[in-house]
């Protein structure tokens, strides 16, 4: 990456093509931020630590609110970036962009197995709350990730048009919900359970931190989970049309849609269900519009809730075919990784990490039970994601420090600096360290040094070569 290159967003004919527009930009922002571990897992996070969720989403919020910043200060300062990989390979090493890439690629690999645990639960709905057998598991699984590779292998602006409107209806499902939440409350609604809609739920059952400080430690796991995927707008700069423009306003309204969206929506759920009632194998969006007795809305709610799963879906083998274009083109990957169709996609990549989740789906036969494989799967993909915003944070501070003209200039800085930039390492790392207090997360953090171990045979068994 040589300097001179620094304000020319151009692209080559190999090159992704800025075909996304800003509304497209912010859309896709919203929907990284409300994805399955809102719909699916927060049913579990309000079980382990009650009220007290709603600081969890707060300061998780505000640590990834940071990272974006200085993912989005790194992007603006050389439009050669395009993503994670070129920065960290251009300010650490060629090996930091081999670890951020391929981490990034499984991180979406694992969310994409746990989607599809999500996805054959919430049918469970509409076969009587029958479990499908391993073989039923397993054919779902397949039909679901054709369809989404069905759909990227079309033109990013047909991606940003699907993701638009999976976008949309998640945030207008939140909206109504609020909207029906607040109607329950403000009248003092009787549920189908015989409890009264009040704010009153939120501190008279225990108080704010009815499970204790190590509850509200437990928490920190899955409420992590529901915010992977926010970097997106990251791996969607390279293919966005004005990003000095967009990018800003799509980071900058991260917390907005954190008060929003996760805050605002669980002070409703758990005001009109006390928190010790909500069932945590139950979405509570779904359980809301059952306690009012609105059949015919929680159906509405669990397509809502299945179009959040395609949605991350669509989102994650997106962001793999982009990871495996990109490492490609710095030597990383194979070269027929980096080939882009006539559509300026990247076909090859994306194929490959199809065959990969298609190998996912035999999880599905293997681990039938649909909420382990689910826990399993996202607390792997967090603990991945929680290394790439540590990498993401190492390439800001080389950045800080040997290039000191261009964070004099820029104007979209990271407030607080090389300070924030501690303060976040010491949060993500503490909560990597909370992750080993759950039986069921200890499993997959124990598992996590394995792919590690595959990266550094994989770096110098294979790249190291080929550039001798």
């Amino acid at each position: 990456m040589t300097e001179q290159k620094i304000n020319s967003p151009a692209v080559g004919d190999g090159d992704l093509k800025r075909s996304l527009s800003n509304r497209h930009l912010q859309l896709i922002a919203i929907g990284g931020a409300i994805g399955t571990g809102l719909f699916m897992g927060s049913g579990k996070t309000i079980s382990l630590a009650g009220p007290s969720i709603l600081f969890i989403y707060m300061i998780i919020g505000f640590m990834v609110f940071l990272v974006m910043r200085a993912l989005g200060e790194l992007l603006l300062s050389n439009f050669n970036y395009k993503s994670f990989i070129d920065f960290s390979t251009d300010l650490i090493g060629p090996w930091a962009g081999y670890f951020v890439g391929w981490t990034y690629w499984l991180c979406w690999i694992t969310i994409g197995i746990a989607d599809l645990s999500a996805i054959i639960y919430y049918l469970q709905f509409f076969n009587g709350g029958v479990s499908f057998s391993p073989l039923e598991g397993v054919l779902i699984s397949v039909a679901s990730i054709l369809f989404i590779t069905c759909l990227n292998l079309a033109t990013v602006k047909l991606f940003g048009e699907m993701e638009f409107w999976f976008a949309m209806v998640k945030i207008v499902a939140i909206i109504v919900l609020i909207a029906v939440g607040g109607w329950m409350i403000f009248t003092g609604f009787t549920s189908t359970a015989g409890e009264v809609a009040s704010f009153g739920h939120l501190w008279s059952h225990g108080g704010m931190f009815p499970t204790g400080f190590t509850g509200f430690l437990a928490g920190f796991q899955i409420a992590i989970f529901a915010f992977v995927g926010v970097e997106l707008v990251g791996t969607t700069a390279a293919e966005t049309k004005d990003p000095e423009k967009n990018l800003p306003k799509a980071v900058n309204s991260i917390p907005i849609r954190i008060i929003i969206f996760y805050v605002l929506a669980l002070v409703i759920v758990m005001s009109v269900t006390p928190w010790n009632k909500i069932d945590p194998s139950i979405s509570p969006f779904v359980n809301l519009f059952s306690q009012a007795g609105i059949a015919a809305a929680a159906i509405i709610m669990n397509f809502v809730v299945l179009s959040s799963v395609m949605s991350s879906m669509n989102s994650g083998v997106f962001s793999t075919s982009r990871m495996l274009f990109g490492l490609s083109r710095e030597n990383q990957a194979p070269d027929a990784l980096g080939k882009l169709n006539k559509r300026a996609v990247p076909a090859n990549a994306l194929y490959f990490s199809t065959v990969c989740l298609l190998l996912g789906a035999a999880l599905q036969y293997f681990v039938p039970n649909t909420v382990l494989a689910f826990t399993l799967a996202t607390t792997l993909s967090t603990i991945l994601f929680i290394c790439v915003w540590l990498m993401i944070i190492w390439s800001y501070v080389v950045y800080y420090r040997t290039r000191p003209e261009l964070h004099a200039k820029s104007t979209f800085k990271l407030p607080g600096g090389l300070f924030t930039c501690a303060v976040v390492v010491v949060f993500f790392i503490g909560t990597i360290g909370i992750l080993a207090l759950e039986e069921d997360t200890r499993k997959a953090l124990m598992v996590s040094p394995i792919w590690f171990i595959i990266l550094i045979i994989g770096y110098f068994g294979f790249y190291k070569p080929r550039n001798k």
